[in-house]
Formats: C-alpha cells, sequence, structure tokens
C-alpha cells in the first residue's frame, strides 16, 4: 500500500492543472453572451430614444394646442363691448399693448394683468398694437380685422408669423401706414411679396429675417413694390453676389506686367 504522502503527490499536479483551467473556462469570452449584451444595449438605446422622441412629441402638441387656444377669435365680444374692445382684448390675452387713439398704451403687467379702463373704450379706435414676441398666428390675426382704424402694427420677434400670415394683413391696407415684421424667423422673401396689397405703408421695417436669402436685392424689390414706403432695416450690399468681372479691384496692388 502507497504511503499517504505520496498519493497527495500524484494528485496535487492533476489538482492544480484542473484549478488552472478553472481560471482558464472563467476568463473565456462568451461569443453569445457579448451577443446577447450587445443586442440589449441596442434595444436599451432605442428605447430611450424612442421615448425622448415621443416625449418631445408630446410637449411639442401640448404647446401646439396652447398656441391655438391664444389665437381662438374674439370676435364674440365685439357684439357687446364693440370691435375695437375685443380686438384690443385679444392682444392684452396675447402679452402684447394696445394704444387707444388720444390714450395712453396699455400693457401687461409680468403676472398678465392689464388695467380693465379699456372696456370704457368701445368708441375710441384702436391706433397702434405692440404685439412683439407673442404667439400671435395664422388664424390670431383675424381678430386684428376688428380694428378698422389701426395705423401702426409691430410683430417683431413673433415665432409663429410666417409667409401665411403675411398674406392675411391685407384686409388692414386702407389704414395701416407702419409694420415692424423685425425678427421674426419664418418670413422670406415669398411673403414679403403678399405686402403689395398695403400701399398705404408709409415705413416698414424688415430687418433681421433670417429666412431671407437675400436680403440686398429683396429690399430693392420690396422698395420697388412699395414705392412710397421707407424700407428699413436690410442692407443694400448684403447678399448682392457680383460676377468675376465686376468684383472689385485692388489698386494699392502693382499690376503684373
Amino acid at each position: 500500500m502507497a504511503a499517504p504522502w505520496r498519493s497527495l503527490r500524484l494528485v496535487a499536479p492533476i489538482w492544480n492543472r484542473s484549478t488552472r483551467g478553472i481560471h482558464h473556462l472563467g476568463g473565456a469570452v462568451d461569443p453569445e453572451s457579448n451577443q446577447k449584451k450587445r443586442r440589449t444595449m441596442l434595444q436599451y438605446l432605442s428605447d430611450y430614444f424612442y421615448d425622448v422622441e415621443s416625449l418631445r412629441g408630446y410637449f411639442l402638441q401640448n404647446e401646439m394646442v396652447k398656441v391655438h387656444q391664444k389665437n381662438r377669435s374674439f370676435a364674440y365680444l365685439g357684439e357687446t363691448y364693440g370691435p375695437n374692445n375685443a380686438g384690443a382684448f385679444f392682444i392684452l390675452k396675447q402679452g402684447g399693448a394696445v394704444k387707444f387713439r388720444d390714450k395712453e398704451w396699455i400693457r401687461p403687467d409680468k403676472y398678465g394683468h392689464f388695467p380693465q379702463e379699456f372696456w370704457n373704450f368701445s368708441e375710441v379706435p384702436v391706433e397702434a398694437v405692440d404685439a412683439s414676441d407673442c404667439a400671435i398666428n395664422y388664424e390670431g390675426l383675424e381678430n386684428l380685422y376688428l380694428l378698422k382704424e389701426l395705423q401702426s402694427l409691430s410683430l417683431q420677434r413673433c415665432p409663429h408669423v410666417d409667409d401665411w400670415c403675411l398674406s392675411r394683413l391685407y384686409p388692414l391696407a386702407d389704414s395701416l401706414q407702419e409694420l415692424s415684421l423685425a425678427g421674426c424667423p419664418r418670413i422670406s422673401e415669398r411673403g414679403l411679396g403678399c405686402l403689395y396689397h398695403l400701399q398705404n405703408l408709409r415705413w416698414l421695417d424688415i430687418s433681421d429675417l433670417p429666412s431671407v436669402s437675400n436680403p440686398g436685392l429683396t429690399q430693392i424689390l420690396v422698395e420697388e413694390m412699395l414705392p412710397n414706403c421707407n424700407v428699413v432695416g436690410l442692407n443694400l450690399a448684403e447678399g448682392l453676389k457680383l460676377g468675376p468681372e465686376e468684383q472689385p479691384r485692388d489698386t494699392d496692388r502693382p499690376v503684373p506686367a
């Protein structure tokens, strides 16, 4: 019978080899496991971005509902309080300001509250509206038709005023003399072409219109379209591209022989 210690010596190498094998097996890469992890990560990213896009769509839809609500018609108020008060109320609810003839400007405070005294001006026409930065859109412009003697209108930096909106300004042509469209991001030269109806305009601001591709040429065309109007805001030299033969020559550089 072999001694116990000799058996241990015979078993030890086998045990050591087996443990090394165990360690090697533990560190081996399982391709199937990696594929599962990859699929899991891709699914996670897909779900994540789908959720983000869905959330973005929800907020966008919710915002559009609010804009639609703000631009509902207030013409029904004209039956009780007069058309000028109805139009003024629409602008004040938007956060804009109105000026009745021979009266001070009326505008809401930072909480959206505004004086109610204008309800007493049912027989006084509104002559100026400042709707700068308001959420007024194509539908809401209909409320301005109530202001038959409106002379000045500012739509500066209105995010929803676009080319279609300009096509709806023609009912104001008889009275409107001043119009500011400065900073409206969605107005292009196509929309400015709709202003030819407003032949009584005396002052027009079309500065800072990022959707206008050729500001200099656009101003020239608008000035020809409205010859009695002072058009301001665009740089005549901006956007006018010169051909190679029209480029200014550098007279300081010597002409090669």
